[in-house]
């Protein structure tokens, strides 16, 4: 049986049950337009039901110590490793990305997953000093009980996997709701891995539905105290806003404008694949894609020619194809939006180095050069394979370039002055930035996370125990104290 048949239903208080609503989500191939699942979506009744179960085994699971909660998360890995082909096969149908891509993502959520399993034996605290004669301060790292996790379409079991894991291996209870698109990989799939390594009923919840159906149920519940979020600006300033008005915590994981900057003294070759990489990774549906390839002026010509030369080899067609590099955008409203906006960058003066033809939900990648100043395209977030090449003049105009953007994600400099570079990346107003890579990077140690309308708040290692714990202060006064009445 394929995961879509098995997996298509809520996931909650680790029973698996069909939703209550009145209608279904369908889940689509986005290349060929297969029928994967029918999912009645749950309601605000069973929101409840999945935080209540939640709020129920999280205690216990917090008591259980950290070293059951260490054997679980190794099960769950050994689990991943014996699913792994049907995982990757169910990451190339659900949201088209190529095996390469599904094997990327699969081999990166095992890393989260590694470095959570560290996180579950953290050490729970420490002991600041203080002034007051013998007093012992004692700072507990606690957790925060229930932890909502709102997941996006693009890399849906990896971006869930960094929120979950280690939210379970610090103590808490999980309740996800992915993105309709993925529902499966982003979803229920977490579900199964978790259930199949013992992890006790109601720690991990998944609810498949629609704000058109729940509203803001999922983020005003009073139950989750913290809210993790990866999607687009404009729906995380929703999700921000309804959760602060509940005095909630939030990460807020957002959109990017991401620029990759080659500058005059960079090795041209290397900068080419970086920036075919980081702007067609996954079609450029990824919020650290290279929108912007930013080119000095004195190797604009070398590099332009290289860069869309390596760009128009780019295979684009079916994703089980190991020959394929470029696969189907989700859907069929973001090939017509994206086919859409070349059009209209082209009739505002840009010139198409490279036009890509709409086949379906196939893009075929365009380079556009020489867009007018101000125009938006240049400012906005591009979730597709369509990259803008930007001439500038010395590193203080690729600076203002880079930051005219209400963005601040990522980004990428190439130079063969490494310190020159990093002194470029610091200048940048940015939480990522990359000498002589791609944009796109991710790893399970380092603090994940944008500036701007990029987000709040920073996921992985250290950062997820930030995340997903809270302070509590006890202090212990050995002897008697003196009172100044």
């Amino acid at each position: 049986m394929s995961f879509f048949h098995e997996l298509a239903h809520q996931y909650i208080d680790g029973e698996w049950r069909t939703g209550t609503g009145s209608w279904d989500i369908i889940d689509f191939n986005p290349y060929n337009g297969e029928k994967l699942a029918a999912i009645t979506i749950s309601t605000a009744r069973e929101v409840d039901d999945a935080y209540r179960a939640a709020e129920r085994a999280q205690r216990p699971w917090a008591a259980a110590g950290a070293f059951r909660r260490r054997e679980v998360l190794e099960r769950a890995l050994d689990v991943i490793g014996g699913l792994r082909e049907r995982i990757a096969e169910a990451i190339i149908d659900e949201v088209g990305g190529t095996r390469a891509k599904a094997e990327y993502e699969i081999g990166l959520a095992e890393e989260f997953l590694r470095d959570a399993i560290h996180r579950a034996l953290h050490p729970p605290g420490s002991l600041p000093s203080s002034p007051v004669d013998g007093k012992e301060n004692r700072l507990y790292r606690l957790p925060v009980g229930v932890v909502a996790v709102i997941g996006p379409f693009n890399f849906p079991f990896l971006v869930a996997m960094k929120s979950v894991a280690p939210a379970l291996a610090l103590g808490n209870a999980v309740v996800v709701k992915p993105n309709q698109n993925a529902p499966i990989t982003g979803g229920t799939l977490l579900a199964k891995v978790f259930e199949d390594a013992g992890l006790p009923a109601g720690l991990l919840n998944v609810l498949i539905t629609d704000v058109a159906e729940i509203g803001d149920a999922f983020i005003e519940h009073p139950v989750p105290r913290v809210v993790s979020f990866t999607g687009t600006d404009r729906v995380g300033r929703r999700v921000g806003a309804v959760a602060a008005g509940h005095f909630k915590r939030t990460i807020l994981e957002l959109s990017g404008n991401s620029a990759l900057v080659v500058l005059e003294d960079a090795d041209v070759d290397h900068a080419v694949a970086a920036a075919v990489f980081s702007r067609f990774l996954y079609q450029g549906q990824v919020c650290m894609a290279a929108n912007r390839i930013l080119v000095d002026r004195r190797i604009e010509p070398e590099f332009t020619a290289k860069f869309t030369a390596a760009v128009a080899a780019l295979r684009t067609g079916d994703p089980r194809d190991p020959e394929t590099r470029i696969g189907p955008v989700i859907n069929a409203f973001h090939a017509d939006a994206l086919t859409a906006l070349v059009d209209q960058a082209v009739a505002e003066g840009a010139t198409a180095l490279v036009r890509g033809r709409t086949r379906g939900n196939l893009v075929e990648p365009t380079v556009l050069t020489g867009l007018p100043a101000g125009s938006p395209l240049l400012s906005q977030e591009i979730f597709g394979p369509v990259a803008l090449l930007v001439p500038f003049d010395g590193e203080d105009e690729a600076v203002r370039i880079v930051d005219d953007t209400p963005y601040g994600l990522s980004g990428a400099v190439h130079t063969r002055d490494v310190e020159r570079g990093v002194r470029f990346a610091r200048r940048v107003r940015s939480g990522m930035f990359h000498v002589n890579g791609s944009t796109v990077q991710d790893d399970p140690l380092v603090a994940f996370g944008g500036e701007k309308a990029s987000g709040l708040g920073r996921l992985n290692g250290e950062a997820a125990v930030g995340a997903f714990t809270t302070r509590r202060w006890v202090s212990v006064q050995h002897g008697r104290s003196a009172f100044p009445f």
